[in-house]
């Protein structure tokens, strides 16, 4: 069994070190230990700083992408090396590498496809008030989306079995930690979490300039997502809070209508005949929306298939190079082939 540790990196040649030196290369239960870096257009010695410290495996953009993107390309150049587990992290060294064995056990126990890990967010002193509180609510709310029960949904300290990260497609541009949870909860994927620990902080996050910039693009990918998976049940929302004062204009109307003062008050009439307008468009739009949430699903699934089959063929990863000198892998292997079709004891089939 192959465990392979993605890393996406961006500038990350001072951080970097520190973060390789956290990481296992021995995980009981697991035969073989690989490191990957997805370089995600860094313009500094990132790729050369990785070879150095031994890491197996590079995927090297062209141009920033962003954090969504540099994880996808991970994903699909893991399950092409042969990793049965995939691990995601950070480069920062925000989490504590020596719980990687804590955080691949449900999946090797066979409880989970994917789990996450939990910084107990409550805990740790460099947060302020502020965004604990912020970070309970947006975790709440993520939870309540997916129907998980996952109590830090952005931590990106997290672990995926060959059949979750096939089924992953982030298509958020910024970040993957919550369309993640939202999908896998969705498609039901057995979803865990454990306990973990955190490193002191060395640096601040790049990945928003504020707070508050944050939350607003996190709280439009949540409804974004959401709306992918449930979008009947988000136009409905809206038709009937468009419907509801609607009721109430028209009530009212009715109400001077039978006291004879009917004439002074046609403008309600018309308010209230508008929004029940918007409010039928709503629910058209619902219905339409749900079929395309179907076709969706259809092509989600019709993609997962394809995956299955360049597994078989043995396509090589996008823009992959061999990491440290006589540490790279061949791209495709003979097990790597094997687990895709369903030989060599592994319960994935082309078929399924």
């Amino acid at each position: 069994m192959k465990l392979i540790i993605q890393i996406p990196c961006f500038n990350e040649a001072e951080q970097l070190p520190a973060t390789l030196a956290d990481l296992p290369r021995e995980v009981a239960g697991i035969d073989e230990v690989e490191w990957l870096i997805i370089d995600d257009g860094s313009t500094d010695a990132t790729v050369e700083v990785a070879r150095r410290h031994g890491v197996d495996h590079v995927v090297r953009l062209t141009n920033n992408k962003g954090l969504a993107a540099g994880f996808q390309a991970g994903l699909d150049a893991c399950l092409k090396l042969g990793a049965d587990v995939i691990v995601n992290t950070d480069a920062d060294n925000q989490y504590h590498g020596p719980d990687i064995p804590k955080l691949v056990a449900p999946i090797l126990q066979g409880r989970a496809d994917m789990v996450v890990g939990d910084r107990q967010t409550d805990s740790i002193e460099h947060f302020s008030p502020l965004k604990k509180r912020l970070q309970r609510l947006g975790s709440a709310v993520v939870r309540r989306a997916s129907g998980t029960t996952v109590p830090d949904t952005t931590s990106g300290f997290r672990a995926y079995n060959r059949e979750a990260a096939l089924q992953m497609q982030v298509i958020s541009k910024f970040t993957y930690t919550l369309e993640t949870i939202i999908q896998a909860g969705k498609v039901l994927v057995a979803v865990d979490h454990v306990p973990i620990r955190t490193n002191e902080k060395t640096r601040e996050s790049r990945l928003f300039p504020s707070m508050w910039s944050y939350v607003r693009r996190n709280a439009v990918s949540i409804f974004r997502v959401y709306s992918l998976y449930e979008p009947l049940r988000v136009f409905m929302i809206a038709a009937a809070v468009v419907a509801v004062p609607a009721a109430v204009i028209w009530a009212r109307f009715l109400w001077f209508f039978f006291a004879g003062e009917g004439d002074g008050h046609v403008q309600s009439l018309i308010l209230g005949s508008t929004l029940l307008i918007i409010a039928v468009q709503f629910v058209a739009l619902g219905v339409i929306a749900d079929v395309l949430a179907a076709s969706r699903i259809l092509q989600q699934r019709t993609l997962e298939r394809v995956r299955r089959v360049e597994l078989t063929l043995g396509v090589e990863p996008s823009h992959y190079e061999p990491g440290a000198e006589g540490s790279g892998r061949p791209a495709t292997t003979g097990a790597a082939a094997g687990r895709a079709t369903g030989k060599g004891g592994d319960r994935e089939t082309v078929g399924t």
